[in-house]
């Protein structure tokens, strides 16, 4: 195959609802299940293309062990349905796996060597906790005082951006509750129904006198995050969880959560071979490390990159997603980039809520997010849209995306 500079074009873009850790819509679901429903759904959306034209699956997990270990992206692939032919690569960059997912994919088409790919994210948080089964942190870490910020936990590193950003906790409180307001809004008006693909949900039940199992069904087709209750009155009363004498509680951070997406990307020539219909054009992805204890503000970094490599501005963008890990991170970005010219309209900011409503499913996230710029953009006819995120570890990554 001629290597050659050339457009990646998304033409598929789905995710599954986002469902609650530990006691949600998935948590006796298997993620593999998840992603596998994600892949069916995307390749459903593109009937013309012919399956074994797709060269490889490269999905985002953040904590690839356990259930969701044994190259997931390789056996869902299969399981899905897909020829055997195709390939199978699972990525880790912790918050940011799904869009990194996403960036590699469009890489491949855009360098020549490949015309058709698969890309998306998973996570199950019900099987695979935060820092995974056997967390094990190098020693070396705590050798050095610049790098114990790598030890932190995501909360911590919260604390530290409110206390030196001065984020209060009134901000961040009052940001939370929009996040649901917003949500509950988006669904009440079907603003999800295009990105999403319904789920149905068994569970087994065995019985222990005759030997049977049996099954019960539900489709689910809705975020579960979302809470008509949350109120700032209930918000203020939350505790810290974090610091003793800290800013950053439950309500204001993002919810611990399950799910999955995947899109199609392929060349131009991919495109007219099978018939496809691009949603979108995948324009520029930029990443950039910062100190691990404040990780939140990574975003900061990365998106003036992003938006340079894109040839844009920050007015230019008719939607963006910022992932709200917490509202302290989420409001440091918002209110740093500011000072610096590079301001980003807060109606356009998560329009339909972001994670500390909908929740956030870490590896998948990035993806389930570019599929609700995809159809975001398409929906109020706005051409760019952004999908960006902190990222575990110290590190910022932004995605550019253009409606067609």
């Amino acid at each position: 195959m001629s290597k050659q500079v050339q457009e990646a074009y998304i033409c598929a873009a789905t995710r599954l609802p986002i469902g609650k850790s530990g006691r949600g819509y998935y948590k006796n679901t298997r993620p593999e299940e998840m992603l596998m429903r994600a892949i069916q759904a995307a390749m459903a959306q593109v009937p013309g293309l012919d399956p074994a034209a797709v060269e490889d699956a490269i999905i985002g997990c953040s904590f690839p062990e356990g259930e969701q270990g044994m190259n997931i992206a390789r056996v869902a692939a299969v399981l899905s349905g897909l020829p055997n032919t195709v390939g199978g690569v699972t990525v880790n960059r912790y918050c940011a796996s799904g869009i990194t997912a996403l960036a590699m994919a469009a890489d491949r088409i855009r360098v020549g060597e490949a015309e058709v790919m698969l890309a998306g994210g998973v996570e199950s948080m019900s099987m695979v906790p935060m820092g995974g089964n056997k967390p094990s942190m190098p020693p070396a870490i705590f050798e050095r005082d610049e790098n114990v910020g790598l030890a932190y936990g995501m909360g911590l590193t919260a604390e530290k951006v409110a206390d030196q950003w001065k984020v209060s906790r009134e901000a961040q409180d009052a940001f939370a509750l929009e996040s649901h307001q917003r949500a509950l809004k988006a669904i009440a008006a079907g603003h999800f129904k295009d990105e999403m693909t319904p789920f149905e949900v068994v569970t087994r039940s065995p019985n222990l006198t005759d030997g049977s199992v049996s099954l019960k069904k539900r489709i689910v087709d809705i975020d579960e995050g979302p809470r008509a209750d949350t109120s700032a009155e209930g918000l203020a009363k939350l505790r810290p969880v974090f610091a003793a004498k800290g800013s950053v509680t439950a309500g204001n951070s993002s919810q611990t959560s399950d799910g999955a997406g995947a899109l199609i990307v392929a060349s131009e020539a991919a495109v007219k071979r099978f018939g496809l219909t691009p949603l979108a054009r995948f324009v520029s992805f930029a990443v950039r490390g910062v100190p691990p204890h404040i990780m939140g503000i990574g975003p900061i970094e990365a998106i003036p990159v992003a938006l340079k490599a894109a040839g844009i501005k920050a007015q230019d963008l008719g939607w963006v997603e910022l992932n709200e890990a917490f509202a302290a991170q989420s409001l440091a970005v918002l209110n740093d980039l500011d000072s610096k010219g590079i301001v980003l309209d807060r109606a356009k900011v998560n329009p339909n809520g972001g994670a500390i409503a909908l929740g956030h499913p870490l590896g998948a996230t990035g993806a389930i997010r570019a599929a609700s710029v995809i159809h975001g953009l398409r929906r109020t006819g706005e051409k760019y849209g952004m999908v960006t995120m902190c990222v575990g570890a110290g590190q910022g990554a932004a995605g550019i995306i253009e409606r067609l």
